[in-house]
């Protein structure tokens, strides 16, 4: 492949990254959005009252955008050098993507059990909160290899 063909491609790495993380949070906050409308509709049908702090649950995967942004402008440094780092976009974009969509998934489980019992709302949210913990484990440790590449 030709030098010239390569350069249009160096910033994939970097579309990868903050791309795959948000596909991932867009995933995960339409699944836990979908229950949380159910379990509403399950309240008012009921005629109780419907929990606001679903919202919480509904949002937590959209934390994972941050985090493939941030690592996305840590590529940026080493993008200008020439190193493409294609690699570590998808794979790290994969993994924060993936971790926002089970966390989603978790978070859809969660408003279901807080729609039909009204209680553990702090259970479900320490369940969200160790799901998220992958995604800042892979953030980290990609930022730690990224600082290695620049040779900080």
């Amino acid at each position: 492949m030709e030098a010239g063909t390569l350069m249009q491609f160096k910033d994939l790495g970097l579309e990868l990254v903050l791309g795959l993380s948000a596909l991932g949070s867009a995933a995960g906050t339409g699944v836990a959005g979908m229950a949380a409308i159910g379990a509403w509709k399950k309240n008012f049908n009921q005629n109780k009252s419907a929990s606001f702090l679903l919202v919480a649950l509904v949002g937590a995967p959209l934390t994972q955008t941050i985090y493939g942004n941030i690592v996305m402008t840590k590529m940026v440094e080493l993008a200008n050098k020439g190193q493409y780092l294609w690699g570590i976009g998808a794979f790290a974009g994969l993994a924060i993507g993936f971790s926002a969509y089970f966390q989603g998934k978790c978070a859809a489980c969660a408003c279901d059990a807080m729609g039909e019992t009204g209680k553990g709302f702090g259970n479900y949210l320490a369940v969200i909160g160790i799901v998220e913990t992958v995604a800042l484990f892979v953030m980290v440790f990609t930022l730690i290899i990224l600082g290695k590449l620049s040779g900080l």
